[in-house]
């Protein structure tokens, strides 16, 4: 049995202790003697057939099985099984190839094949297992950097191949772990010992530990209950993974203080730290209780106490103290009580001193002003409208009348005619009047507009008892509004709050009247027509506005007439949702945007049709509609300083 190690020489104070635990373990093993003479050991002399009568008698172990697993952070494992004790594997690294040699363990002809293990996606592309002479080879083709690792136990010789990347990372979060003495909460292990590389057959554990403790420079405590032997071959392995090693192979577990190490069985080592809770618990049972009174500024004191007290596991329950639990647990001991008065927002605690300092750090870091939020919206509502209609009115009329007769051109709805044929100014004379209006008979009558069109021209001509009368009106009309509306609101953080404004719109409902009468009873109700702001903001680590917000602008824009009053027609405009802004920043949280745009045609059949003068005969229409809904939120943060 010898040890050495893989990266540098052996010192020479260590040479002669090596050598000398060497030739005890061998003479215990009964593998034969170790010249502790010798100036050093070479690791050919390791692997010679003298070290293991295995090697003796070819044929006496087989591989057994070859089986190949994906490990963690992209690492291929090897493992070897072996039909019997004894195995000699050796490693090599040559170029992009990693080497196992077993030169006292024969390859059955069922495993000597190529194996491809690309899809893993590990440094390892093939595995080729080969007989070498009476022994076994094994060649790990590679790619990429890589870092190879080896041990053995027992019957299992286990190949790790990891990428190089990946260890230098595993190398430097092993680093911060040990800085902090402590590795992180649920992650794997880490390890920067130096790389050793051991051979034993059949080693007491304490033997192990203290070669571990002469390379680690470290003070290893081993217990009287640490027993037994251990069987492994490490290479190039961190001294603090061997370590982990063999304590979990022999159900050991270790302590560390400072630069000593006690390792000890798990169940003793959990028997010692459950006696020394359960004495620090009785001492503290002991200690006298103080009472302190927590004035609290910020907050509300019956929340922090409804808080401390929901908490799972605190020692305190109910309203008026804790409960009869003797264990320590959560907030308080056993032995605490807690009280909340609202009149003077103070907290009443009485508990050990350790719990009642520790009480009062907490609620030191949750009584804390908040900052405050000043969101300011904006809701805007542009309209454009545009309205052009051509339209025409057409009309013959003829009557019996004398020669004489004049015609006239006139401007307006009517024509009014001075000169008439003798029979019409006669009926005029008789009634009185010395002139007489032509009454307008229209055969066509299609006028721009609903009511009078902004501009006409009209044409009358009365002549031999007959009148055309003719007239051509155009309208257009542009409209063009902006409605603003600008809720501003101060709330403090994580905090909801609400800003409404405007007015309940009355309508009438009619309700069945009770029992046997058959007259109904109007009702009036009211709907809520209102400006409406409501947000919750969240103040973020670094600097930012998360707003939770809900917008709401509703308008009354027309009545419908119902048999028994008027409903309100009511326009809706929300929106609802939830944006990360940055201080004093302007965002478009919503937008809503409507277009219309419509052309009309009325003519007369047949006569509308004909080119150019159909035009006396039809009316055009075109109108468009613009309507654009936007709305704009500014969060500011107005920090609040601790006086």
């Amino acid at each position: 049995m010898t040890v050495f190690y893989a990266k540098q020489p052996q010192p020479p104070r260590r040479k002669a202790a090596v050598q000398a635990i060497g030739l005890a373990v061998g003479l215990l093993a009964g593998l034969g003697a170790v010249n502790a003479a010798a100036p050093s050991v070479a690791p050919a002399a390791l692997a010679g057939p003298a070290a293991d009568p295995a090697r003796q008698v070819a044929g006496a172990l087989a591989v057994d099985t070859i089986d190949f697993k994906r490990g963690e952070s992209g690492a291929g494992r090897l493992i070897l099984r072996f039909s019997g004790d004894g195995a000699m594997p050796d490693l090599k690294t040559q170029g992009a190839q990693v080497l196992i040699n077993v030169a006292n363990a024969q390859l059955p002809a069922n495993l000597q094949r190529p194996i491809n293990v690309a899809d893993f996606a590990t440094p390892v592309e093939r595995i080729e297992a080969r007989p070498a002479g009476q022994g076994t080879q094994l060649v790990l083709a590679t790619r990429g950097g890589y870092q190879s690792m080896a041990y053995q136990t027992g019957r299992e010789y286990v190949v790790e191949i990891a990428p190089r990347a990946a260890a230098a990372a595993a190398t430097a979060v092993a680093g911060a772990a040990a800085a902090a003495n402590a590795p992180a909460a649920g992650s794997a292990p880490r390890y920067t010992g130096r790389p050793v590389t051991f051979n034993f057959q059949d080693v007491p554990v304490r033997t192990v530990l203290q070669l571990i403790a002469e390379e680690s420079n470290l003070n290893i405590v081993a217990s009287d209950t640490v027993q037994g032997n251990v069987t492994l071959r490490l290479i190039n392995v961190p001294w603090d993974q061997a370590l982990d090693i063999v304590l979990q192979a022999k159900g050991l577990d270790k302590r560390r203080s400072g630069s000593v190490v006690w390792v000890a069985p798990q169940s003793e080592i959990a028997k010692f730290e459950q006696d020394k809770e359960d004495a620090r618990i009785a001492l503290d049972n002991r200690v006298d209780l103080v009472t302190e009174y927590i004035q609290i500024n910020y907050h509300n004191a019956a929340q922090i106490y409804k808080a401390l007290t929901e908490a799972k596991g605190i020692g305190g329950s109910g309203g008026s103290g804790g409960g009869n639990s003797q264990n320590e647990s959560g907030f308080l001991s056993g032995r605490g009580r807690l009280v909340a008065d609202e009149r003077t927002n103070t907290l009443m605690i009485s508990d050990i001193p350790k719990k009642v300092e520790a009480m009062k750090e907490l609620i030191r870091v949750i009584d804390r002003p908040v900052d405050q939020v000043l969101i300011e919206a904006r809701v805007v509502i542009a309209s454009e409208t545009f309205a052009r209609e051509i339209g025409a009115k057409f009309g013959i009329n003829g009557a019996t009348g004398k020669p004489g007769d004049r015609s006239s051109l006139g401007f307006g709805s009517t024509t009014d005619i001075s000169g008439a044929n003798a029979s019409a100014r006669a009926a005029a004379v008789q009634a009185g009047r010395s002139t007489y209006t032509a009454t307008r008979g229209l055969n066509v009558d299609l006028p721009a507009g609903l009511n009078d069109a902004a501009g006409s021209l009209a044409l009358s001509i009365l002549n031999a008892g007959y009148m055309l009368d003719l007239e051509l009106s155009a309208l257009q009309e542009e409209g063009r509004g902006e409605v603003i509306s600008n809720p501003r609101i101060v709330t403090s953080n994580q905090r909801e709050a609400v800003i409404r404004q405007g007015q309940e719109v009355g309508y009438v409902t009619i309700t069945p009247s009770q029992g046997g009468g058959s007259i109904p009873i109007p009702n009036v109700q009211f709907k809520d027509v209102l400006l409406e702001l409501k947000v919750t903001p969240t103040i973020t680590s670094d600097g930012r506005v998360f707003l939770n917000m809900a917008v709401k602008k509703d308008e009354v824009i027309d009545f419908v007439d119902t048999s028994i009053g008027d409903v309100p027609l009511i326009n809706k405009r929300e929106v609802n949702t939830a944006v990360l802004v940055e201080d004093g920043q302007t965002v478009v949280v919503g937008g809503v945007y409507e277009f219309r745009d419509r052309s009309d045609l009325s003519k007369v059949p047949f006569l509308g049709d004909i080119p150019f003068l159909g035009n006396f005969f039809k009316k055009r229409g075109r109108s468009k509609e613009k309507a654009e809904l936007l709305i704009f939120v500014t969060p500011k943060v107005m920090r609040v300083a601790q006086r």
